[in-house]
């Protein structure tokens, strides 16, 4: 098999990471994504490292291994393009290791429940944290700026996100599964499986599972975006985050936990490092239809979701197995009005069913309310049929 190091980065980048390599790579200085040929068909089979800024379009060919060795950037104006069934893979060398799809860049993954695409670490024994994940940004709302097209800057990477383009577009991910995620920069810069950051409801999302991450698997940072069939499975942080705003659809979702684990949903309203700078302020409120979240015992002692900050949100059909606590709810009468979304009726649970679940509902918001005001116990909810849409393409 023949290597090939495919850089798309300066001339300089490319020497410094040739130097760190071992073997004796074939380095392409200019553009091109395989053999000089811009993209075009190649005979053989070829193993390729991907890392640097593409400023063209990048197609992958299933006849060949990619292995991400460093920060993939697509670039405003470029489409990241991959092919049903193909496993993409990762440098084990942590949060450094990642692909990140800018503003204005796009992302074509559409796998199917046979072929999946899988993001995963080039390990031969794969860890949690091993590289760092898939993010998109977008130009969708976010409340930590003023408004506007005003942005901010992304954990990783330091990218821009936000603006006003309810509507952008920042590609398709469709059976889509990444592995082995979160790896952390430091203690306030980490990666998650999947980070969503401004991506706007343009965006086609879904059946998308985050596998083994060390931190969150699945963040959004303000936006739009609506996700369909998600699953989290061993999240060594939060399973799913939301932050900034964030006021998309979560429709049919499945979390299950590991030992190493903490909360179902930690969901905030706005991001508490930066504050809630919008004009007019507004708080994160997405719709979540069909949830599931399945914990290790009432004796763990944690929570299945947290809502804080002043988040709201509204969710149908909801199943909580597990948990110390179902709901706890944190916020104040002032900036975190999390009770108040309460006593308005923009947080609530319409059904929920409960078992092994200690307390229903912890209220540490400051307003008075009752279990009754919040959620309704339907025994007849049944959470998501995880064991229907997840077969075949997911790891449990």
């Amino acid at each position: 098999m023949k290597n090939t190091f495919l850089s798309i980065a300066l001339v300089s980048l490319l020497f410094a990471s040739c130097g760190s390599d071992d073997t004796a790579d074939i380095i392409i200085n200019d553009n091109s994504v395989v053999n000089n040929n811009n993209g075009g068909t190649t005979t053989g089979s070829e193993t390729i490292e991907l890392t640097g800024n593409q400023t063209s379009n990048l197609t992958l060919d299933s006849a060949n291994e990619y292995i991400v060795t460093g920060p993939l950037i697509m670039e405003s104006g470029t489409t990241l393009s991959i092919p049903a069934g193909m496993t993409i893979k990762a440098a084990a060398t942590g949060a450094d290791v990642y692909i990140a799809i800018a503003q204005g860049a796009s992302i074509d993954a559409n796998g199917t429940a046979s072929n999946p695409i899988i993001f995963t670490s080039a390990s031969n024994t794969p860890n949690a944290g091993d590289w760092g994940g898939l993010i998109l940004l977008g130009k969708a709302p976010i409340n930590s700026v003023v408004g506007g097209n005003a942005t901010s800057t992304s954990e990783i990477a330091s990218l821009p996100y936000g603006g006003s383009a309810f509507d952008d577009n920042s590609g398709t991910l469709r059976y889509v599964r990444v592995e082995y995620s979160g790896g952390k920069a430091d203690g306030q810069s980490e990666n998650n499986g999947i980070s969503f950051y401004g991506v706007g409801n343009g965006t086609t999302v879904e059946y998308i599972q985050a596998f083994e991450g060390k931190d969150d698997g699945v963040e959004f940072f303000g936006g739009t975006v609506n996700v369909d069939f998600v699953s989290v499975v061993n999240a060594q942080d939060d399973s799913l985050d939301w932050t900034e705003g964030y006021s998309g659809t979560i429709t049919n979702a499945y979390v299950k936990h590991g030992v190493d684990h903490d909360k179902g949903i930690e969901a905030d309203g706005f991001n508490t490092d930066i504050g809630n700078n919008a004009d007019p302020k507004f708080y994160s409120k997405p719709t979540v239809t069909n949830l599931t979240i399945v914990g290790l015992g009432s004796g763990t002692g944690n929570e299945a979701v947290r809502l804080r900050a002043g988040t709201q949100g509204i969710f149908t059909n909801v199943s909580i197995t597990g948990f110390a606590e179902g709901f706890d709810l944190d916020g104040d009468q002032g900036d975190s009005p999390t009770g108040a979304g309460v006593i308005s009726g923009d947080l609530k649970v319409v059904s929920v069913i409960f078992d092994d679940v200690t307390v229903n509902l912890k209220n540490d918001t400051g307003e008075t309310f009752t279990e009754a005001d919040f959620l309704t116990v339907d025994t007849n909810a049944t959470g998501t049929d995880f064991e229907t849409w997840g077969a075949g393409w997911t790891r449990q």
